[in-house]
């Protein structure tokens, strides 16, 4: 299948393009090398997409209409995995038109190209973010009684939204994956398990928030991009699946995982509760078992201790 790949050269994205080339897929990746993270970083994982195949990268955004109607011209993809978005609810409190931006224009721009150029498939990297302060847990997709509580969470609902139009008026077979905190090696340096990783390595205190019983459904990557790749062949008007892993762990759990993997204690600095932070996020993936035969097989444990090889290997 030929497959355009937004955001690529991200964390999620290269791992996903390096899985789709190995399987024989003729990919295009698609990214703008922000400085959200270093740029460098991303290069060195677009090294990695380009060592498992041949790969048409091409540098511009996703907010780009005539750029983006040039690709799908060009390349003429039957599918189209849109991962690529401004992340993270914290830095959303701080730009949120910039975040509406990005993640609700551009993923229309996509749509309305996808509609143009004929590609009948599209698949949504979402977020648990969706869900907000959930009055149930685990969080199922049958919830509509979604409240987010930061910009970039509404975005992403946005986008979902969006995603449901062109699916309705335009017969776009579009998947809207859910992504539970997603870790392993290469993630976000910005995010918690790689940045308490690095600080403890280095005898550096890590930020703490809360209390230390806020929750998080971390998911390895590996199990993320099974779903992924099982979402590209579902046969399907419009649907919204959750990928996680259905064991939160504690933030305190997680930081003695980290700890006990690594053989080092971490200097805990306590901070208040942090505006947009939700206490837990828990996946109810019964409907990925059944649409999509996902089976996630990375306990945490097991992948701290993979993200800790990796980091140690740079």
């Amino acid at each position: 299948m030929r497959i355009l790949v937004t955001g690529g050269a991200g964390f999620i994205g290269s791992h996903l393009s390096e899985r789709l080339l190995r399987e024989g897929h003729e990919i295009a990746v698609l990214d703008d090398l922000n400085d959200f993270y270093s740029p460098a970083l991303k290069r060195r994982n677009l090294d990695a997409v380009m060592s498992a195949g041949p790969c048409r990268f091409v540098h511009g955004d996703i907010c780009d209409p005539s750029l983006v109607d040039s690709i799908f011209s060009g390349f003429r993809p039957a599918a189209v995995v849109h991962i690529a978005a401004r992340a993270g609810v914290r830095p959303s409190l701080e730009q949120p038109l910039l975040y509406e931006r990005v993640n609700v224009g551009g993923t229309a721009v996509l749509l309305d190209a996808a509609r143009r150029a004929g590609c009948s498939r599209f698949v949504l990297a979402s977020s648990s973010s969706v869900y907000g302060v959930a009055n149930r847990v685990p969080f199922s997709e049958d919830d509509t009684s979604n409240l987010p509580i930061s910009p970039y969470a509404a975005t992403k609902l946005a986008a979902e939204k969006f995603c449901y139009t062109y699916s309705h008026l335009y017969g776009i077979k579009t998947v809207c994956l859910r992504f539970f905190t997603v870790y392993g090696p290469r993630q976000r340096p910005d995010l918690a398990i790689r940045k308490f990783m690095e600080r403890i390595e280095a005898g550096q205190p890590i930020p703490l928030f809360g209390d230390g019983t806020m929750g998080r459904d971390y998911t390895f990557i590996d199990d993320i991009v099974e779903g992924v790749t099982a979402s590209l062949s579902l046969d399907t008007a419009y649907d919204i699946i959750n990928l996680g892993n259905s064991s939160p762990v504690g933030l305190l759990d997680m930081v003695r995982t980290i700890e006990s993997v690594l053989g080092r204690r971490a200097v805990i600095d306590w901070k208040p509760d942090q505006p947009g932070d939700v206490p837990i996020t828990f996946a109810d993936t019964s409907k990925a078992r059944r649409l999509l035969g996902y089976a996630p097989s990375t306990s945490f444990a097991a992948g701290v201790e993979k993200q800790a090889v990796w980091m140690r290997s740079l």
